[in-house]
Protein backbone atom coordinates (compact mmCIF):
# COMPACT_ATOMS: atom_id res chain seq x y z
CA UNK A 1 0.00 0.00 0.00
CA UNK A 2 0.97 3.56 -1.25
CA UNK A 3 2.08 5.69 1.90
CA UNK A 4 -0.19 8.76 1.93
CA UNK A 5 1.79 12.02 2.14
CA UNK A 6 1.59 14.03 5.55
CA UNK A 7 -0.57 16.26 3.92
CA UNK A 8 -3.20 14.07 3.06
CA UNK A 9 -6.77 14.46 4.44
CA UNK A 10 -8.96 12.47 7.12
CA UNK A 11 -12.37 13.19 4.49
CA UNK A 12 -15.69 13.19 7.20
CA UNK A 13 -18.94 12.28 5.10
CA UNK A 14 -22.61 13.06 6.44
CA UNK A 15 -25.80 14.18 5.21
CA UNK A 16 -24.83 17.50 8.02
CA UNK A 17 -23.26 18.77 10.82
CA UNK A 18 -23.66 15.12 13.23
CA UNK A 19 -20.90 13.73 11.83
CA UNK A 20 -18.77 16.36 13.84
CA UNK A 21 -19.49 14.00 16.88
CA UNK A 22 -17.06 11.74 14.87
CA UNK A 23 -14.34 14.12 14.05
CA UNK A 24 -14.08 15.37 17.53
CA UNK A 25 -12.54 12.49 18.93
CA UNK A 26 -10.67 11.77 15.77
CA UNK A 27 -9.49 15.04 16.58
CA UNK A 28 -8.54 14.28 20.14
CA UNK A 29 -6.37 11.41 18.90
CA UNK A 30 -4.97 12.82 15.82
CA UNK A 31 -4.90 16.14 16.52
CA UNK A 32 -2.52 17.80 13.51
CA UNK A 33 -4.28 15.51 11.01
CA UNK A 34 -5.59 17.66 7.97
CA UNK A 35 -9.12 17.53 8.25
CA UNK A 36 -11.93 17.67 5.15
CA UNK A 37 -15.64 17.52 6.54
CA UNK A 38 -17.98 17.17 4.11
CA UNK A 39 -22.29 17.59 4.34
CA UNK A 40 -24.80 16.86 1.56
CA UNK A 41 -27.32 19.43 2.41
CA UNK A 42 -28.51 19.10 -1.05
CA UNK A 43 -29.72 15.47 0.41
CA UNK A 44 -30.53 16.23 3.94
CA UNK A 45 -32.52 14.73 5.36
CA UNK A 46 -31.07 11.76 4.58
CA UNK A 47 -33.34 9.10 6.81
CA UNK A 48 -36.61 10.45 4.72
CA UNK A 49 -34.70 9.15 1.54
CA UNK A 50 -35.64 5.52 0.01
CA UNK A 51 -32.68 2.73 0.25
CA UNK A 52 -32.45 3.17 -3.59
CA UNK A 53 -31.76 6.65 -3.67
CA UNK A 54 -29.08 6.84 -0.96
CA UNK A 55 -27.45 3.56 -2.33
CA UNK A 56 -26.79 5.38 -5.71
CA UNK A 57 -26.22 9.23 -4.53
CA UNK A 58 -23.67 8.51 -1.20
CA UNK A 59 -21.31 6.58 -3.75
CA UNK A 60 -21.50 9.01 -6.47
CA UNK A 61 -21.05 12.26 -4.19
CA UNK A 62 -18.30 10.39 -2.41
CA UNK A 63 -16.57 9.76 -5.56
CA UNK A 64 -16.57 13.55 -6.35
CA UNK A 65 -14.99 14.40 -3.48
CA UNK A 66 -12.29 11.65 -3.36
CA UNK A 67 -11.24 13.26 -7.00
CA UNK A 68 -11.07 16.52 -5.45
CA UNK A 69 -9.57 16.23 -2.18
CA UNK A 70 -7.65 12.68 -2.18
CA UNK A 71 -7.95 11.70 1.67
CA UNK A 72 -5.59 8.97 3.19
CA UNK A 73 -9.34 7.70 3.82
CA UNK A 74 -12.90 8.36 4.54
CA UNK A 75 -15.02 8.29 6.94
CA UNK A 76 -18.82 7.72 6.45
CA UNK A 77 -20.09 9.39 9.57
CA UNK A 78 -23.38 8.90 9.44
CA UNK A 79 -25.74 5.53 10.58
CA UNK A 80 -28.10 5.75 7.44
CA UNK A 81 -25.58 6.32 4.59
CA UNK A 82 -23.36 3.71 6.54
CA UNK A 83 -26.03 0.98 7.14
CA UNK A 84 -27.48 1.65 3.50
CA UNK A 85 -24.43 2.10 1.54
CA UNK A 86 -21.22 1.56 2.64
CA UNK A 87 -20.92 -1.63 0.70
CA UNK A 88 -21.23 0.19 -2.78
CA UNK A 89 -18.60 2.99 -1.18
CA UNK A 90 -16.41 0.35 -0.48
CA UNK A 91 -16.46 -1.56 -3.73
CA UNK A 92 -16.48 1.98 -5.60
CA UNK A 93 -13.55 3.76 -3.77
CA UNK A 94 -9.96 2.56 -3.74
CA UNK A 95 -8.96 3.72 -0.34
CA UNK A 96 -10.18 2.47 3.24
CA UNK A 97 -13.50 3.72 4.11
CA UNK A 98 -14.51 3.54 8.03
CA UNK A 99 -18.48 3.60 8.38
CA UNK A 100 -20.94 4.59 11.54
CA UNK A 101 -22.70 1.35 12.98
CA UNK A 102 -25.58 1.79 16.16
CA UNK A 103 -23.81 0.78 19.23
CA UNK A 104 -25.53 -2.52 20.12
CA UNK A 105 -23.15 -4.47 21.43
CA UNK A 106 -21.71 -2.02 24.11
CA UNK A 107 -25.58 -1.12 24.76
CA UNK A 108 -26.39 -5.21 25.53
CA UNK A 109 -23.17 -5.34 27.44
CA UNK A 110 -24.60 -2.30 29.75
CA UNK A 111 -28.34 -3.03 30.32
CA UNK A 112 -29.60 -4.15 33.82
CA UNK A 113 -32.87 -4.65 33.13
CA UNK A 114 -31.82 -6.34 29.74
CA UNK A 115 -34.13 -3.70 27.46
CA UNK A 116 -32.52 -1.35 25.26
CA UNK A 117 -33.91 1.68 22.77
CA UNK A 118 -31.79 2.22 19.44
CA UNK A 119 -32.87 6.49 18.55
CA UNK A 120 -32.08 6.87 14.99
CA UNK A 121 -33.59 8.18 11.82
CA UNK A 122 -36.31 6.01 10.05
CA UNK A 123 -34.19 4.97 7.78
CA UNK A 124 -31.60 3.72 10.19
CA UNK A 125 -34.31 2.02 12.45
CA UNK A 126 -35.78 -0.59 9.75
CA UNK A 127 -32.36 -1.70 8.23
CA UNK A 128 -32.13 -5.49 7.91
CA UNK A 129 -27.96 -4.29 9.55
CA UNK A 130 -30.08 -3.32 12.75
CA UNK A 131 -31.76 -6.46 12.99
CA UNK A 132 -28.25 -8.53 12.58
CA UNK A 133 -26.56 -6.46 15.17
CA UNK A 134 -29.48 -7.21 17.37
CA UNK A 135 -29.59 -10.79 16.62
CA UNK A 136 -25.72 -11.15 16.98
CA UNK A 137 -25.20 -9.04 20.37
CA UNK A 138 -28.37 -8.24 21.77
CA UNK A 139 -30.49 -11.84 21.43
CA UNK A 140 -31.60 -12.16 24.90
CA UNK A 141 -32.42 -8.58 25.02
CA UNK A 142 -35.28 -6.25 24.16
CA UNK A 143 -34.58 -3.87 21.57
CA UNK A 144 -36.71 -1.17 21.39
CA UNK A 145 -36.12 1.24 17.77
CA UNK A 146 -37.81 4.44 17.50
CA UNK A 147 -36.89 6.83 13.96
CA UNK A 148 -36.77 10.56 15.32
CA UNK A 149 -36.64 12.98 12.03
CA UNK A 150 -37.20 15.95 14.66
CA UNK A 151 -34.03 15.32 16.36
CA UNK A 152 -31.81 16.13 13.24
CA UNK A 153 -33.76 18.96 12.16
CA UNK A 154 -33.25 20.38 16.37
CA UNK A 155 -29.47 19.09 15.80
CA UNK A 156 -29.03 21.17 13.02
CA UNK A 157 -30.73 24.42 14.46
CA UNK A 158 -28.92 24.04 18.07
CA UNK A 159 -25.27 24.19 16.04
CA UNK A 160 -26.98 27.18 14.15
CA UNK A 161 -27.37 29.20 18.00
CA UNK A 162 -31.85 28.53 17.85
CA UNK A 163 -33.40 26.81 21.17
CA UNK A 164 -34.17 23.60 20.95
CA UNK A 165 -38.13 22.83 20.99
CA UNK A 166 -38.39 20.44 24.37
CA UNK A 167 -41.14 18.53 22.28
CA UNK A 168 -39.07 17.39 19.88
CA UNK A 169 -36.83 15.77 22.63
CA UNK A 170 -39.68 14.88 24.43
CA UNK A 171 -41.62 12.77 20.84
CA UNK A 172 -38.42 11.33 20.74
CA UNK A 173 -37.94 9.70 24.32
CA UNK A 174 -41.56 9.32 24.18
CA UNK A 175 -41.47 7.26 20.97
CA UNK A 176 -39.47 4.48 22.85
CA UNK A 177 -41.14 4.68 26.32
CA UNK A 178 -44.61 4.22 25.13
CA UNK A 179 -43.53 0.85 23.24
CA UNK A 180 -44.61 -2.53 25.14
CA UNK A 181 -41.00 -2.72 28.03
CA UNK A 182 -40.42 0.94 27.41
CA UNK A 183 -40.76 1.59 30.99
CA UNK A 184 -37.83 -0.61 31.78
CA UNK A 185 -35.49 0.83 29.19
CA UNK A 186 -32.17 1.81 30.98
CA UNK A 187 -29.94 2.17 27.86
CA UNK A 188 -30.11 4.46 24.66
CA UNK A 189 -28.05 4.38 21.70
CA UNK A 190 -27.34 6.82 19.80
CA UNK A 191 -28.20 5.48 16.08
CA UNK A 192 -27.87 8.95 14.49
CA UNK A 193 -24.38 10.91 14.69
CA UNK A 194 -26.89 14.45 14.82
CA UNK A 195 -28.21 12.99 18.59
CA UNK A 196 -24.62 13.45 20.54
CA UNK A 197 -25.17 16.92 19.87
CA UNK A 198 -28.36 16.77 21.93
CA UNK A 199 -26.83 15.01 24.42
CA UNK A 200 -27.90 16.71 27.45
CA UNK A 201 -31.59 17.75 26.00
CA UNK A 202 -31.72 14.22 25.67
CA UNK A 203 -30.35 13.13 29.37
CA UNK A 204 -32.29 15.78 31.20
CA UNK A 205 -36.04 14.00 29.13
CA UNK A 206 -34.55 10.54 30.19
CA UNK A 207 -33.50 10.89 33.28
CA UNK A 208 -30.05 9.98 34.81
CA UNK A 209 -30.90 6.36 35.47
CA UNK A 210 -30.95 5.75 31.58
CA UNK A 211 -27.63 5.72 29.68
CA UNK A 212 -27.20 7.23 26.55
CA UNK A 213 -23.89 6.02 24.11
CA UNK A 214 -22.87 6.35 21.01
CA UNK A 215 -20.41 4.89 19.04
CA UNK A 216 -18.22 7.95 18.14
CA UNK A 217 -14.83 7.09 20.36
CA UNK A 218 -14.76 3.64 18.82
CA UNK A 219 -14.92 4.97 15.01
CA UNK A 220 -12.06 7.93 16.15
CA UNK A 221 -9.81 5.05 17.39
CA UNK A 222 -10.73 2.62 14.52
CA UNK A 223 -9.26 5.98 12.16
CA UNK A 224 -6.64 6.18 14.08
CA UNK A 225 -5.31 2.19 14.05
CA UNK A 226 -5.49 2.47 10.07
CA UNK A 227 -3.66 5.63 10.02
CA UNK A 228 -0.87 4.11 12.57
CA UNK A 229 2.65 4.85 11.43
CA UNK A 230 1.25 7.38 8.71
CA UNK A 231 2.75 11.02 8.13
CA UNK A 232 1.27 13.66 9.50
CA UNK A 233 2.19 17.63 9.67
CA UNK A 234 4.08 18.90 12.25
CA UNK A 235 1.39 21.28 13.35
CA UNK A 236 -2.49 20.91 13.37
CA UNK A 237 -3.65 21.68 9.97
CA UNK A 238 -6.79 23.84 9.52
CA UNK A 239 -10.11 22.00 8.48
CA UNK A 240 -12.42 22.36 5.53
CA UNK A 241 -15.75 22.20 5.46
CA UNK A 242 -17.51 20.95 2.12
CA UNK A 243 -21.44 21.59 1.79
CA UNK A 244 -23.80 20.41 -1.22
CA UNK A 245 -25.72 23.85 -2.37
CA UNK A 246 -28.83 23.91 -1.08
CA UNK A 247 -31.44 27.23 -1.73
CA UNK A 248 -33.53 25.66 1.61
CA UNK A 249 -29.82 25.51 3.75
CA UNK A 250 -27.19 27.71 4.01
CA UNK A 251 -23.89 26.54 5.19
CA UNK A 252 -24.03 27.37 9.13
CA UNK A 253 -21.83 30.06 10.72
CA UNK A 254 -18.16 29.38 10.38
CA UNK A 255 -17.77 30.09 14.26
CA UNK A 256 -19.99 27.24 14.70
CA UNK A 257 -17.53 24.95 12.93
CA UNK A 258 -14.42 26.54 14.58
CA UNK A 259 -14.30 24.37 17.71
CA UNK A 260 -13.83 21.22 15.42
CA UNK A 261 -10.62 22.74 13.71
CA UNK A 262 -12.40 23.91 10.84
CA UNK A 263 -11.51 27.72 9.44
CA UNK A 264 -12.95 27.30 5.76
CA UNK A 265 -15.93 26.70 3.80
CA UNK A 266 -16.78 25.56 0.31
CA UNK A 267 -19.52 24.71 -1.35
CA UNK A 268 -19.56 22.56 -4.35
Amino acid sequence: MTIPAAHAPILFFDSGLGGLTVLGPTRALLPTAPIVYAADYAGLPYGAKSDEELAARVPALLGRLVERYQPRLAVIACNTASTIALAHVRAALDLPIVGTVPAIKPAAEMTRTGVIGVLGTEATVRQPYVDDLSARFASDKVVLRHGSPGLVTAAEAKLRGAAVDPAVIERAVAGLRDQPHGDALDVIVLACTHFPLLLDELQAATGPNVALIDGAAGIARRIAHLAQGQPWPAATAPGVAVFTRSDERPPPPLAALAPYGIDRIETI
